[in-house]
């Protein structure tokens, strides 16, 4: 699952962590990336909303934390239902923009490994580009499955973030999920290695009161990349490995 979170500002606007945790806790992910995590408000154990996402969801935690304040800090995290065996945080910022981190996980899923990639890119045409190709360079190209996720505020094609990542990753979601209440634009997608490994996606409208951005949530299953001697690359697969989401019944579609 990845979900920008908008800060845990709904259309009200108003605070309301504990409806974005709600929500995340119906769909039961096992791995989760948020975007746009802010803790910057007067401190209460309420608003230490870092540790509190963590504690709640009860996952292991990594927070990238960007911008740090005196009231407080904002970034991203990524979550785990399992321990990575190796975990780092890596700078991927444009000069003179806002700083942007890759948060890069090596878990043993208890179908097999997974490199999980979790990031949010910057606004601009060329910073998204470097990028992008930062991104290249964290894909592992051993056999594991390997699954980057995001908000990549990519809308473009034409030397696009999908452009440089479709020939690693080639899976990908398709979904519509900004702006939440009226979803245009494609800016959140889980992208995967090898494309067999993304089963189903979905969206759910229903976190349009809680964020400028809908989640996506996908099923994706460990699968060894292989390849034949002389041979294009293949892919064997496990049915049983869900690494991102548990399927959920409330599934709206398949991929687009």
């Amino acid at each position: 699952m990845t979900w920008n979170i908008h800060g845990a500002l709904g259309r009200n606007p108003r605070f309301d962590l504990a409806r974005v945790l709600e929500l995340i806790e119906h769909h039961d992910p096992d791995i989760v990336a948020l975007q746009e995590v802010d803790s910057r408000r007067p401190h209460t154990a309420d608003t230490e909303t870092f540790s509190v996402i963590e504690r709640r969801l009860g996952h292991w935690g990594l927070g990238a934390k960007t911008i740090v304040t005196a009231d407080g800090a904002y970034g991203q995290m990524l979550l785990s239902r399992w321990k990575p065996r190796h975990s780092d945080v890596h700078d991927i910022s444009y000069p003179e923009r806002e700083p942007r981190r890759a948060i890069v996980a090596d878990i043993d899923t208890p179908d097999g490994p997974a490199r999980v990639i979790a990031t949010h890119l910057g606004l601009s045409f060329g910073e998204r580009r470097t990028q992008a190709r930062a991104l290249l360079q964290l894909i592992d190209g051993g056999p594991q499955t390997t699954v980057v996720v995001g908000d990549f505020n990519d809308w473009l094609f034409a030397g696009s973030v999908r452009a440089v990542l479709r020939g690693a990753c080639p899976g990908r979601t398709r979904f519509r999920t900004f702006p939440s209440g009226f979803p245009l634009f494609r800016l959140d997608r889980i992208y995967c290695r090898p494309a067999a490994a993304l089963v189903q996606g979905f969206t759910d409208p229903a976190a349009a009161r809680l964020s400028d951005h809908l989640p996506v949530i996908a099923d994706v299953v460990a699968v060894p990349v292989a390849r034949s001697p002389g041979g294009p690359q293949s892919a064997s697969r496990s049915h049983d490995a869900t690494i991102v989401a548990k399927r959920s019944a409330s599934a709206a579609s398949a991929l687009r």
